[in-house]
């Protein structure tokens, strides 16, 4: 499978209606972008049909999922719709898996536990399953931020998609994956060359995540501290996190996450009041130069 370098990761080509998301998905296509990724999370769309639904509306971009919960469908069920659209449009599709976290387990009525053990156990069930399924490549890669996950992704994955990390991150997670594995880190952007306003939509980015352990303790690893963490987030922490600034900035960050050894990055663009696909599109228009997308033709 060939995505290229650049893609996108955008809550909303999940959550807004159909018609609006496809019709996106067709503008990156359009733009040159080389994957569109989709989200589970409250109030999304089921990811393995908006995968679909999105693959269905375009020709060639890649879609995977960013990630598809464990805890919301069995093993079996996740390895035969992974294949299924496999078959359906071959070299396209991208598997993404995560154990989600644990408030977001809890409304499920799941235990979040031993979160690596349930990764590893699904892994295995999944592999149980393959036997009576087409065998179509599908990459299967990991939600992974800390060590023992990443090592399972090289294990037992193609790979580990990553969010919210910095370059340094990337750089960590490429040596524990080794040379052979897929490594595709999400990069939130804003293109606002303003430190207060940029600053701005980084924090609201930032606010729910930093109520969330997983994160949290991947960043404390990565050096930042409770001080970083406090009042919405340090300066440090939201130039670490959020790319802003003008287009040749922005890619500036994307060649950061290659450099360190991203296979692919997947940007997030901000809107200044929260996720907005017509803001989105027109910073990605902007980035394409700079990032060196150039349109594709019909």
């Amino acid at each position: 499978m060939d995505i290229g370098h650049v893609g996108v990761w955008h809550p909303l080509l999940n959550t807004a209606p159909v018609a609006a998301a496809r019709t996106a998905a067709m503008e990156i296509e359009r733009l040159g972008y080389r994957s569109i990724w989709v989200h589970e999370g409250p109030g999304s769309g089921e990811p393995l049909v908006s995968a679909a639904l999105l693959l269905a509306a375009t020709a060639r971009i890649a879609v995977g999922t960013g990630i598809a919960n464990l805890w919301a469908r069995d093993a079996t069920a996740m390895a035969a719709g992974a294949e299924t659209l496999g078959d359906a449009f071959p070299g396209r599709f991208l598997l993404g898996v995560g154990v989600s976290h644990a408030p977001l387990v809890a409304v499920r009525g799941h235990d979040f536990g031993r979160p690596l053990a349930a990764m590893r156990s699904y892994l295995e069930a999944m592999d149980e399953a393959a036997p009576l399924l087409p065998r179509t490549g599908v990459p299967r890669i990991l939600a992974a931020l800390r060590p023992r996950m990443l090592e399972l992704a090289r294990d037992r994955a193609d790979g580990a998609h990553s969010y919210l990390v910095p370059p340094e991150h990337t750089a960590r997670a490429r040596a524990i994956l080794g040379p052979d594995r897929l490594l595709i880190p999400e990069q939130a952007v804003v293109l606002e060359t303003d430190p207060a306003r940029a600053r701005a939509a980084a924090r609201a980015h930032m606010a729910t995540y930093l109520t969330l352990p997983n994160y949290v303790n991947n960043l404390r690893e990565l050096g930042f501290t409770d001080g970083d963490f406090a009042d919405g987030g340090s300066d440090r922490l939201a130039d670490a996190l959020v790319a802003w600034g003008d287009p040749a900035a922005v890619a500036g960050r994307v060649r950061d996450h290659l450099d360190a050894g991203a296979d692919h990055v997947a940007l997030q663009p901000l809107g200044a009041e929260g996720p907005d696909l017509a803001a989105a599109l027109t910073q990605l228009r902007a980035l394409a130069p700079d990032l060196g997308v150039r349109p594709t033709t019909p």
